[in-house]
């Protein structure tokens, strides 16, 4: 598989973890099935289960019981597990990749001109990529 963005596909690796797909999921619906996260995550009931018990014996995660269901709650004030991250705390991540998807404008009165794109920091000065408002 090619993406214009990283050429031939090598080893499959991805940017996110089983456990952070997982959390994901839980941070999108808080009461969803595991059956429905492993099907979102393309896991295994069983892998599931694992990760939400693992989240939740590291403090990510909190469980209880409605009716016959689980409803999850995130952790607020969480933290990135490695030390490279460890000052920084989830919510951001889980805000930014739970968030609202952009919606479509509609086809209809012709827009009015756009402001000049913002740049996105990084260590070299000029150098960051336009930015689009979501």
């Amino acid at each position: 598989m090619e993406s214009e963005h990283t050429g031939p596909r090598r080893n499959g690796w991805t940017f996110l973890t089983n456990h952070a797909r997982v959390l994901i999921a839980i941070a999108r619906d808080p009461g969803i099935r595991l059956r429905d996260i492993a099907v979102e995550c393309g896991l295994t009931e069983r892998t599931v289960q694992a990760i939400v018990t693992d989240l939740q014996a590291d403090g990510y995660l909190s469980r209880t019981r409605d009716g016959r269901r689980n409803r999850y709650v995130v952790a607020s004030g969480a933290r990135f597990r490695h030390p490279a991250e460890a000052d920084h705390e989830i919510a951001g991540l889980l805000a930014y990749l739970t968030g609202p998807l952009p919606t479509p404008a509609a086809p209809s009165a012709p827009a009015a001109p756009a402001a000049p794109a913002a740049e996105v920091a990084n260590d070299t000065p000029g150098q960051g990529e336009p930015r689009t408002p979501v």
